[in-house]
């Protein structure tokens, strides 16, 4: 899956069609609609409408299949998750994951078991780069 020269995260509107098109792998308005992540289907020319503007942003692309349109995601969710943390990143902690990472603590009670993985993946991330011996 591609990414867009100058990325722009997905509104939400247009995360919830992602969210379905990943699971569908591909698929028409209707069959977007009706995907059970949805509580009620969202409204058919309101889903067309955001589609084409995901075509436009890069996020979704179709092929014709018979008479109706069958659409795909042209992005990864993986590509997506790394984009909004990014985004969120700059407009809201300076750009500091250490920053985003204290907001996280302590917003709420975090799990002894939680903590420990949080260690665990940045020694691992630490390993990774080479910074610590194995």
């Amino acid at each position: 899956m591609t990414s867009r020269k100058n990325p722009v995260p997905p509104t939400r509107a247009e995360l919830r069609i992602l969210n379905a098109l990943w699971e569908l792998k591909s698929g028409t308005i209707e069959e977007i609609i009706h995907h059970p992540s949805f509580s009620s289907p969202p409204n058919y020319k309101t889903t067309q409408t955001i589609l084409r503007i995901m075509e436009e942003k890069g996020l979704a692309r179709h092929t014709t299949g018979g008479r109706v349109f069958v659409f795909e995601p042209a992005v990864s969710r993986q590509w997506v998750e790394k984009m909004c943390v990014r985004t969120m990143l700059e407009q809201n902690f300076g750009g500091s994951p250490a920053k985003l990472l204290v907001n996280l603590l302590e917003s709420g009670p975090v799990a002894d078991e939680e903590l420990d993985e949080l260690e665990a993946l940045i020694r691992n991330y630490r390993i990774q780069k080479g910074e610590l011996p194995h």
